[in-house]
């Protein structure tokens, strides 16, 4: 190796050293005036906290990937190689775009997700068979943490083009929507009728099979921090007030 290919050894690898620590600081940066604001204002709103872990991640990559065009630069292969696809730029750009479209795509959704927020960071939402809260939404997936506290991760693009419900886009409290079965032998007037008694809410036959009646509950709205205990305070009461009438197998 010559001291030339040396020197551009060198320089490549301080553009990319000065590329990381650059980004490092900035988003460090981000990060503590967020907890400033969050300190002075008792807290971030979930679309301004979203939109600064974007927007933190976004900045965090470009800065990377100019580091990284910088220091490819300085390789005169490298050069020449650029020179060879610009000139046959259609093949390159079509090439490139077929192998990329899966990643373009789920950034492209992330951005779109990032401003027109239908999920916020701390959002409860419902997605396909996955339930859980936002825990975090990156350049080009989603992830959702469940009440067991595993964590679900959805390509934007999904999020983007399928059907998501959100129970805390409008409020931060959510309504509770119970369900318990019944065999199919039982009444289910009877029982519908012994459960609004016990609970003083309506409650209605979700699902009819051979097997059994669903029958869901429903109750005052309540926060997610208390969602999950309240729903299993009512189902286990509604459970007791089925097997006291005699609604539920022994």
């Amino acid at each position: 190796m010559t001291k030339a290919d040396a020197g551009t050894w060198i320089n490549a690898g301080v553009s990319i050293l000065v590329a990381f620590v650059v980004a490092t600081l900035l988003d460090r940066a981000f990060r503590g005036r967020a907890a400033r604001i969050a300190a002075e204002r008792t807290g971030l709103s979930r679309e301004a906290g979203t939109r600064l872990r974007f927007v933190r991640r976004l900045l965090y990559a470009a800065i990377l990937l100019i580091g990284i065009a910088i220091a490819l630069s300085g390789f005169t292969g490298i050069s020449h190689l650029a020179s060879s696809l610009l000139a046959s730029g259609a093949i390159a750009a079509a090439i490139i775009g077929f192998a990329a479209r899966q990643v373009l795509a789920n950034f492209i959704a992330g951005v779109m997700l990032a401003i027109t927020q239908p999920i916020r960071v701390g959002d409860w939402v419902t997605f396909d068979d996955s339930a859980g809260w936002v825990e975090d939404v990156r350049l080009n997936y989603t992830v959702l943490r469940s009440p067991s506290g595993q964590r679900i991760v959805i390509p934007n693009e999904k999020l983007a083009g399928g059907i998501l419900r959100n129970d805390t886009l409008a409020s931060d409290e959510v309504a509770m929507d119970v369900s318990v079965w019944i065999p199919p032998e039982a009444d289910a007037e009877r029982a519908i009728a012994a459960l609004e008694d016990e609970t003083g809410f309506p409650v209605t036959i979700a699902d009819a099979v051979p097997w059994g009646t669903r029958l869901s509950v429903g109750s005052d709205p309540v926060t997610l921090e208390e969602r999950l205990s309240a729903e299993a305070d009512l189902r286990r009461t509604c459970v007791r007030r089925l097997r006291d009438g005699g609604f539920l197998r022994a």
